[in-house]
């Protein structure tokens, strides 16, 4: 049996598609700018307007910028659209599983409440990784983390110049030098994708949840691209 098919919008370089795709999906992205490293079906065209019908599950990540807590004061005010609130009202009448990825400070829900939202927040450290990346999810169904934050790892910091020295000596590999795309697990994209990406455990963890709550039939398949060191 076929795949079930997962519309990933705002989809960028491919961090979200990746797990998605790990978990057992087949992806689609779309963005309305071109991603030449994107290693699924690419559509370059408006998230706000693609048709959403024949897809299984949909998955969204709106321009993050004026809601982050670290740009704040750096971007002008309508430079990045909030798409949030109306991505929501979109997926909502879609009729299928969707999840809406953004930074701390957007409004998603961190958990479920009594309203009927679903929410996780995610952190790179709950999944072995050496990032510090947390990341808001709002779902249409419930999910909940795997484990707390350990926020004791030495991580990955290739903007710190004393971090990236802290972390050569610990690792003894600088954190320049590919080494944050290698901790993010996305090898097929440039330092500058890497830098706005999610690392793909995230969705893997999340899509893997979704398939147990939709009881799809999901065929086993080899993760691509391979990690380096991997052999086929």
């Amino acid at each position: 049996m076929r795949r079930p098919k997962l519309l990933d919008l705002f989809c960028g370089a491919g961090g979200a598609g990746m797990g998605y795709f790990r978990a057992g999906f087949e992806v689609v992205g779309v963005d309305i700018k071109l991603q030449s490293r994107y290693p699924f079906e690419f559509h370059q065209a408006d998230a706000l307007t693609f048709p959403l019908d024949g897809f299984a599950a949909i998955h969204a990540s709106p321009p993050c910028q004026d809601y982050s807590k670290n740009l704040r004061g750096l971007v002008r005010g309508g430079q990045y659209p909030r798409l949030v609130d109306a991505m929501r009202d979109r997926l909502e009448g879609s009729g299928v599983p969707w999840i809406i990825e953004n930074v701390e400070g957007a409004p998603l829900p961190v958990q479920s409440d009594l309203f009927g939202a679903h929410g996780i927040e995610l952190c790179g450290t709950m999944f072995g990784l050496l990032v510090r990346r947390h990341r808001l999810f709002e779902a249409s169904f419930p999910i909940a983390a795997p484990r707390g934050c350990d926020h004791s790892v030495e991580i990955i910091n290739p903007y710190d110049n004393k971090a990236r020295q802290k972390f050569r000596e610990i690792h003894g590999v600088d954190p320049r030098r590919g080494a944050w795309q290698a901790a993010m697990d996305v090898p097929w994209m440039s330092a500058t994708e890497a830098t706005e990406a999610i690392p793909p455990a995230y969705t893997e963890y999340i899509g893997a949840a979704m398939l147990r709550s939709r009881s799809y039939y999901v065929p086993y398949a080899p993760r691509v691209p391979m990690r380096p060191g991997e052999s086929g």
